[in-house]
């Protein structure tokens, strides 16, 4: 009897492609999906891991390793594969010689991300099966599987999961690695390079591979489920909504799809049918309605459902029993995202507030300086976007509308797709402030290594990529480095570099603070006979620091990281370093 254990949805999946024998897997990491690399890296022995600086380029390593005949894995979360999309739609017309699986996490109900989109969605007009599991085991099984359908299909597979599966956890029965012939690379122009004549070529093909699995009722048997019940009312779902029917209608007939594209309509066909109600219950968009529908299958959907947000089984006892929540929103306490204390952002934005200036932000923990107390982050658009639209604002509205304006980017953001924007600034011969926060990892996602660190997914030591040279080889003229903790060298410098009519750059360079062993911290106590009770040292909004009852600062000693910002923001020397030095990390 194989071991059973209790795993996320993500590590499933990276047992799953250990279990088919995956050689190279390449990934940038973003919530929900980081976990599977993280996991999978486990197997090093057998499978190669790697951080890759963006989607586009994870995606273009394992199409890499695909070609040569080896089994190769992307992982990204669904905003990543819009920058995976461009080898993507070319990778189905070339199809596989190793299979290739793109493993790509949703997030209804924007948990993590800046919008709501369907994977399901690019995967029809790129042209590539995709699979859903809808628990721990399946993940597993369909990733497993999927290097197979790939190999079989010639074609990538997308394995698309949502947050609440890929961060549940259920019992999962581990299997063995399979054996695998080794697979030669044959050279092949006509499958490999689509130029016009070759891509002309393929293109019917991809289609009739899509049409004849859509018929294949091996595949039906694998991923799909057919459970007959009470035929007074079918759903047909898929992914983590089949758990939210299962969970309100135990009884209900239910098709649940596994295999989401190409639809096999007509097992949805026979299967509305033999029920009197057919009811599509399906996250975010209306794929599978829609297509039932222009089939001629009469059925319900998003008539009674929402396209918003992340479905439940309190949303189906809404609709059919008419339940209603029973905690209402209005109860629940808001409990925003906050930097944690010590962050090296605080202390930036503080300048930045100090001095009035507006923020172009981009993706990463610094998006929490859009809110208040800090309030100095005025856009967030995508990854690399806030170097890019400072650039339009400048070319909009002018040099002197910027003056008040920087870019605001991390290491590993800016590492991703900030340096082609730069490079477009410099290029097209901008102006303007770009801000990159180096705090020596990538934070929002967990603490992922990036090529600026020093270290690979793989633990290995290796060539770190200088940020400031980059920048200088880019064509920056003025390029600078400070702690983000000076802040008098910060507004001082920001001041200079605002005046210029040029591209300037300001790498603010301090660890984040829940890095271990990267930083040594002071504590700090409040010395009350002295606290004047201004505030100031409590406006940028650090979560370690309160007032007690006689409205005096007091800080928490077991949050404060003694990064020491509410040191020097006090003008009273009412915060007083103790002579202890701590490392509380």
């Amino acid at each position: 009897m194989n071991q059973k254990v209790i795993l996320l949805g993500n590590e499933a999946i990276a047992r799953g492609a250990y279990e088919a024998g995956v050689a190279v897997s390449s990934a940038y990491p973003g919530t929900p999906s980081t976990e599977i690399s993280e996991s999978l890296v486990q197997y090093k022995e057998d499978v190669y891991c790697e951080w890759a600086p963006n989607e586009k380029v994870a995606l273009e390593v394992a199409i890499g390793a695909s070609i040569v005949g080896k089994r190769a894995m992307a992982s990204m979360k669904h905003v990543g594969l819009n920058v995976a999309a461009d080898p993507l739609f070319t990778a189905s017309y070339i199809g596989t010689n190793g299979g290739l699986v793109l493993v790509v996490a949703d997030d209804p109900g924007l948990y993590s991300s800046q919008n709501e989109q369907d994977t399901r969605s690019i995967a029809i007009a790129a042209k590539v099966p995709v699979i859903e599991p809808s628990d721990s085991q399946e993940a597993k099984d369909f990733t497993k599987w999927a290097f197979d359908l790939s190999e079989e299909y010639d074609t990538p597979v997308i394995v698309r999961t949502t947050t609440r599966l890929s961060h549940s956890q259920t019992l999962v029965e581990l299997g063995d690695v399979v054996n695998l012939e080794e697979k030669q690379y044959e050279k092949n122009i006509q499958k490999n390079v689509m130029v016009p004549g070759n891509a002309r070529k393929k293109h019917p093909i991809v289609e009739e591979n899509l049409n004849r699995l859509a018929k294949d009722k091996r595949a039906w048997t694998r991923f799909n489920r057919l459970e007959m019940g009470d035929r007074r009312l079918g759903f047909v779902t898929s992914s983590i909504s089949y758990q939210y029917v299962k969970e309100v209608f135990p009884e209900a007939s239910v098709l649940k799809i596994g295999l989401s594209h190409p639809l096999a309509l007509d097992q949805i066909r026979e299967f509305s049918e033999n029920v009197d109600r057919l009811i599509v219950f399906e996250e975010l968009d209306p794929i599978m309605e829609n297509q039932i529908k222009a089939a001629g299958i009469s059925c319900e959907g998003k008539e009674l459902f929402s396209m918003i947000g992340e479905y439940s089984a309190t949303l189906l006892r809404q609709v059919f029993q008419g339940e209603e929540n029973k905690v209402k929103a209005k109860e629940v306490p808001i409990r925003p995202p906050i930097l944690c204390p010590g962050c090296p952002h605080r202390s930036v934005f503080s300048v930045m507030k100090k001095l009035k200036l507006h923020g172009a932000g981009d993706i990463g923990c610094y998006t929490l300086g859009a809110q208040d107390p800090l309030n100095t982050i005025d856009t967030t658009i995508c990854m690399g976007a806030s170097i890019s639209s400072l650039h339009g604002m400048e070319r909009a509205k002018g040099k002197d509308f910027i003056k008040d304006w920087v870019a605001v980017i991390g290491d590993s953001t800016f590492l991703h797709t900030g340096v082609n924007s730069l490079m477009n600034m410099v290029y097209n011969k901008g102006t303007g402030t770009v801000m990159i926060l180096d705090n020596s990892t990538t934070a929002m996602t967990g603490h992922q290594d990036n090529p600026a660190t020093g270290y690979n997914l793989m633990g290995e030591v290796v060539q770190n990529v200088d940020l400031a040279k980059l920048c200088e080889a880019l064509g920056v003229a003025s390029v600078h480095e400070i702690n983000a903790f000076d802040l008098k060298g910060l507004e001082k410098l920001l001041k200079e570099e605002l005046a210029k009519d040029e591209v300037s750059v300001i790498i603010t360079k301090s660890p984040c603070v829940l890095l271990k062993g990267k930083a040594i911290r002071h504590q700090y106590i409040v010395e009350k006979d002295k606290c004047r009770k201004c505030g100031l040292c409590l406006r940028p909004g650090c979560p370690a620091l309160t007032k007690d009852e006689n409205k005096i600062t007091k800080i928490n000693e077991t949050m404060c990281n003694g990064c020491g910002l509410c040191y020097n923001l006090c003008p009273f020397d009412a915060i007083t370093m103790v002579d202890s030095i701590i490392d509380k990390l």
